[in-house]
Formats: structure tokens, C-alpha cells, sequence
């Protein structure tokens, strides 16, 4: 079975202030984007970032997800540290999926030049950071998961399908 990662970075949800509706918005993505069943590894954690390193070294590392995405924690507040955790975990660093998404957020808002979310790889899993808004992370994940399959492949990972209807994965032709 696929298993998917999300993780919530917030203070709040995570003392159950509020509810978490960020990481559900993820899944809501995922559902519309990917045909490929899969079980999501879901997990809301406050703005430390030993705890977000060690919950995203556990999905990747225990639980075996191929993709683990994050929301919150990506400002530049004291307490958004979710890029930092990232860097910490990961073996190598892609910085384009960063860089997409606050070029297409800037479309929206001028204050998306203050995100810092990022991308990077620790074994056989992509980690992903998103911003911490509903409508942002939608945007976002449109944005970037054209090559989030393509990504899993290159790091041998299990091949996800992405629904046609929904978005277009790219792949490049076989030769």
C-alpha cells in the first residue's frame, strides 16, 4: 500500500485550541489529484522543530511514505521552523518546488515573498512544505504536483497515478 505523509505544524491544533483544517485540505487534494489508493499517515504536531524533525524521520524512515507533506510553519514568525526541520532531515534539497510556489502565491498575495517553504529528499521519500492556508495549499499543490510522481520515481518509490480529470502528472516519453 502507498502511504502519504501530512503533517501539521501548529501550536494551536495540536492543542486541540482549533480544529486542523489544513491537513484535511491536503487530503482533499490528494483525493481529487491521485487514483492511486493509498493510506494517509496523518499527524499534527506544535511548531518545535525537534518534533518535526522526529515525526518526519518516523513517516519516512518507519512508516515508509513516499510522500510526506507539511503544512504551517513556513513564515518568518519565531516559531515557523518547518523549513528548518525539513533541511535538517533531508539528504538533498529542491529548492524549485519552493521557488514555483511562491511564484504562483505571488499572483495572489504580496506578502507570499515572506514564505519559506522548500522541498527535499531523505531516502525513498519527498518532503513537501506548504503554507498554512486552505486556499493556499490548494493552490500550491496545483502547482507543484505535476512532478511530485515523477519525483517518487527518480527516488524509487511506488509509481503514483494521477487522476487525468483532475490534474496532468507529468512523465517524460519513454524512449
Amino acid at each position: 500500500m502507498i502511504k502519504i505523509g501530512v503533517i501539521t505544524s501548529s501550536d494551536r491544533a495540536a492543542a486541540k485550541i482549533y480544529e486542523d483544517i489544513s491537513g484535511k485540505g491536503i487530503l482533499t487534494v490528494l483525493d481529487e489529484y491521485l487514483s492511486s489508493p493509498y493510506e494517509p499517515v496523518y499527524r499534527v504536531v506544535p511548531d518545535e522543530q525537534d518534533l518535526l524533525e522526529a515525526t518526519m524521520k518516523a513517516l519516512a524512515d518507519e512508516e515508509g511514505c513516499c510522500l510526506i507533506i507539511t503544512t504551517g510553519g513556513t513564515g518568518p514568525a519565531v516559531r515557523d521552523v518547518t523549513p528548518e526541520a525539513t533541511e535538517a532531515v533531508c539528504d538533498k534539497m529542491l529548492p524549485g518546488f519552493g521557488e514555483l510556489m511562491r511564484a504562483v502565491s505571488l499572483r495572489s498575495v504580496p506578502t507570499a515573498i515572506l514564505s519559506r517553504q522548500t522541498a527535499g529528499i531523505r531516502g525513498k521519500s519527498l518532503i513537501l512544505n506548504l503554507p498554512g492556508k486552505p486556499a493556499a495549499i490548494r493552490e500550491c499543490l496545483e502547482a507543484v504536483f505535476p512532478a511530485i510522481p515523477y519525483c517518487i520515481d527518480l527516488i524509487e518509490g511506488p509509481y503514483l497515478e494521477g487522476n487525468p480529470e483532475a490534474i496532468q502528472v507529468f512523465r517524460p516519453k519513454k524512449k
